[in-house]
């Protein structure tokens, strides 16, 4: 039974170890999407001119999937079925600081309300400050992603040590 214990506390200790590391890995791969997003969004728009809900609707489903819903939000917005506001914009997104959040919230809300070269200036622009999101958060995962996890260990074989 004690051996039991022992092995359930320190599964326990990875566990969280590894939630805490993976918010790191997940904002690295949110912020990649977002760039992506921003590229493909200023090709099509200068070119094709499609409107925005096509373009949203037409990116494959893993980097919809890596923006954890952000997209379906805001098309939920086109469509008219609620309105833009952070929380709406946010709903099940929990790993993103308020500084972030409000960048990302001003970059949907200024998507289709302008001209098309406009539009393209301000892309480029929220490309470049998402690409600078992307290095600090990967900085972020390389530094803190595996420290949480080696904690968790550490935690983990501290338990163990003290329960033994």
């Amino acid at each position: 039974m004690k051996y039991f214990l022992i092995d359930f506390l320190f599964g326990v200790c990875l566990f969280v170890g590894y939630l805490v590391s993976s918010k790191y890995r997940q904002r690295s791969t949110f912020f990649k999407s977002l760039v992506i997003i921003c590229q493909k969004l200023n090709v099509e728009i200068s070119f094709s001119r499609e409107r925005v809900k096509t373009l949203l609707n037409s990116f494959d489903e893993q980097t919809k999937k890596n923006l954890c819903g952000l997209t379906d939000n805001y098309l939920a917005f086109i469509e008219q079925e609620s309105p833009l506001d952070k929380e709406s914009l946010f709903k099940n997104i929990k790993f993103l600081k308020e500084d972030e959040k409000d960048i990302i919230f001003l970059f949907f809300r200024s998507l289709g309300r302008s001209d098309v070269d406009s539009q393209s200036k301000e892309l480029s622009n929220f490309e470049k400050r998402f690409e600078s999101l992307v290095t600090s958060s990967a900085e972020e995962n390389k530094k803190y992603g595996k420290l949480s996890f080696k904690l968790g260990i550490m935690a983990g074989l501290l338990i163990v040590i003290v329960l033994i």
